[in-house]
């Protein structure tokens, strides 16, 4: 029954689109013939009888001119014998009223005429009934219910037979163009499969190191935009008058409101490919590559190279366990559990173990998470926190982080083998430094809502060097505090012997914080010691500009000097939004031996004059004479005889330091 009652609607729709076209093609027609006619009653001088044919003589069989004609005749004879009587025709009288439907004829032209229209009326109507026929053959039902199974075939043969040709001729018999098919839609591409699942689920929002911010509503599927700003000001109670501060990674200048980071980038993975930049602009810029001593080992410009990249490395990741990553490129180390940046610590500025330890490292690493609670990661590095190879050998390391609860986080980092000591080949570095971080009270619904700590501690050592050679003082006294050390030979581990000093570092810290009014507010108490001698890893005084390549004679690094420090803070954050944290802190520091920037200041007279390694005039300029040669460079300052302690210049340099900072740190 549907297949007929669709048959009907298709018979129709032909039917009426042929319709159309004739009746425009007869009136074209009939126009015609009215033109004729008209042209023939203007030539005729006087009106006669006109013979005429009726329309449904066309349905007729067509028939030969003649017999056409022969039939007008008798026609003609017989509307004249069936007139009215009494009914006169005379020239000067109308024509007789024309049958109506009617068409009248006056040659053969027009006869011939209408003998092609009824041969074209024929020719369609057998086109039509063939149209048809193939329409309703092509038709694909289903026989069980006589719905249509190509119902897009069949649409488009309709608007085919219905449109027609658009020069206004129709096409017969031509089959109907299917549409294009569409484009297949690309295949999605995840970011990053770790089937397991990602490892570390849960919030570690508490732990230092891991910032506060717990999302970031600007990400995307595959890219996670990051933005960090630090700014301070820190007054520091010795006043330095030139406004330069040392010995630390994190406080530079005093009295003045300082930007001191401020970074933009963020993690990218497509299909399991990953990367991450973070661009380093403000001080950090400056002073962190100042401590690497390591471009000075050959050219290209290392420093300028990466001095405004944080963080910039690549890599990929495998869905094995939950995760197997391999990337390389400059990534943090955590060594000394603080983040590099302090939007994430707990503290503005950590103790020495944080402090005096890598931030960074340039290299391969490789992370492997066999479950979703431990992460094993090895590295081969260029070396301690260095753009590049101290010497001939690379430095070797790796962490073991481990989560068992939500509450516990323990992290054991270790690196050997690297020889970091520039212009001492053969001399090699190990160090450990282990933390862990407790949770102790979580208890949200309290104005005191959480409360945690962390104790970390490190050890290592130099070793190595070769022989002994040259003097140094067993009492580890440099010469700032009046001795002539010139030790340049091999160092001992453990304890000095066989006429090498000892080179070691030993240190820990400890902090406690608790968080209120729902992470509002929180305060930290904390703090560390170290004790470094040899200085390897102790900070030196940007006194006159000198950075860890030029060295400078006023704060040696040599082995066997002493270094021996302590401090302690309070912080006080404020947190109005997961992406802000307002500081207040309060620090104290001390060295054994004169470190920190006194009233008087670091800078020689007359400014900065690109000689950090020369001792300066105390009525300004240069000596021309660095480490060992005070009385050369005395004598070139003021002449024969004079007096080091009045001709040089010396910098001011104290056992303590107390400062206030406040800051302002912005992460989105």
């Amino acid at each position: 029954m549907k297949s007929n009652f669709r048959t009907a609607i298709i018979s129709g729709t032909v039917i009426c689109a042929f319709g159309v076209q004739l009746t425009c093609h007869a009136q074209s027609t009939t126009v015609s013939l009215d033109k004729k006619l008209a042209q023939q009653g203007a030539e005729s001088a006087a009106p006669v009888q006109r013979d005429s044919i009726e329309i449904a003589a066309l349905e007729a069989p067509v028939k030969s001119p003649a017999a056409l004609a022969s039939d007008t005749t008798t026609s003609s004879t017989s509307a004249e014998a069936t007139a009215a009587p009494g009914v006169a025709t005379t020239a000067g009288s109308p024509t007789a009223a024309t049958p109506s439907g009617s068409i009248p004829l006056k040659n053969d032209a027009v006869i011939k005429e209408l003998v092609e229209v009824k041969k074209q009326f024929a020719q369609m109507e057998a086109e039509m009934k063939a149209r048809m026929a193939k329409l309703e053959s092509e038709l694909d039902t289903d026989p069980a219910t006589g719905d249509s199974v190509s119902a897009e075939k069949d649409a488009g043969a309709l608007r085919s037979a219905a449109s027609g040709d658009t020069d206004g001729s129709m096409s017969y018999g031509q089959t109907a163009t299917p549409p294009p098919a569409a484009a297949p839609a690309p295949p999605e591409i995840d970011a990053q499969i770790t089937t397991k699942g990602e490892p570390f689920p849960g919030d570690w929002t508490w732990l230092n190191s891991n910032g506060h911010a717990v999302d970031s509503p600007m990400s995307t599927k595959y890219f996670t935009p990051e933005f960090r700003a630090d700014a301070n000001y820190i007054l520091d109670y010795n006043h330095p008058k030139d406004d330069t501060m040392g010995g630390a990674t994190e406080s530079f200048r005093s009295d003045e409101w300082q930007l001191e980071q401020i970074s933009i980038g963020g993690d990218i993975r497509i299909n399991n490919v990953r990367g991450r930049i973070l661009t380093m602009d403000g001080l950090f810029a400056t002073t962190t590559p100042r401590n690497d001593a390591s471009p000075n080992r050959g050219a290209w410009d290392l420093a300028g190279a990466y001095k405004y990249i944080s963080e910039g490395w690549g890599g990929y990741h495998w869905d094995v366990a939950h995760g197997l990553n391999v990337d390389a490129g400059i990534f943090v180390s955590y060594i000394g559990l603080f983040s590099y940046y302090n939007f994430d610590n707990w503290t503005y500025q950590p103790s020495f173990v944080s402090s005096n330890t890598p931030w960074f490292f340039n290299g391969l690493r490789i992370q492997y998470f066999p479950t979703a609670k431990l992460k094993i990661e090895p590295w081969i590095i260029n070396g301690w926190q260095s753009y590049a190879r101290y010497n001939g050998k690379p430095g070797l390391g790796g962490q073991i982080l481990w989560r068992p609860t939500p509450n516990l986080d323990f992290v054991w980092n270790n690196y050997g083998l690297g020889e970091d000591d520039a212009g001492f080949p053969g001399r090699s570095r190990i160090h450990a430094d282990y933390s862990a971080q407790v949770k102790f009270y979580d208890n949200p619904k309290n104005l005191i809502d959480k409360a945690a700590f962390t104790l970390t501690g490190d050890a290592g050592c130099e070793y190595g060097g070769g022989p002994a050679v040259g003097y140094y003082d067993p009492h580890g006294f440099s010469p700032e505090m009046g001795t002539a050390d010139s030790y340049a030979g091999g160092v001992n581990c453990h304890s000095s012997k066989d006429g090498k000093p000892k080179q070691m570092f030993i240190g820990t810290m400890a902090y406690l914080r608790v968080w209120a009014k729902k992470d509002l507010y929180a305060m930290t108490l904390g703090g560390g010691l170290m004790n470094n001698p040899g200085r390897y890893l102790t900070l030196l005084p940007p006194i006159n500009g000198a950075t860890a390549i030029t060295g400078t004679p006023y704060f040696t690094e040599n082995a066997g000097d002493r270094s021996q420090m302590h401090d302690g803070t309070i912080t006080f954050d404020y947190m109005p939004s997961q992406f802000i944290t307002f500081t207040l802190e309060e620090g104290y520091r001390y060295s054994d031996v004169p470190y920190w920037t006194g009233r008087g200041g670091i800078t020689p007279p007359g400014g900065i004059n690109g000689n950090p390694a020369h001792y300066q005039c105390a009525g300004g300029g240069d000596s021309g004479f660095g480490y060992g040669s005070t009385v050369a460079a005395a004598q070139a300052c003021a002449g024969e005889g004079a007096d080091p302690a009045t001709a040089l210049w010396w910098p001011d340099l104290r056992t303590n330091q107390t400062n206030t900072t406040l800051a302002i740190k912005v992460r989105f």
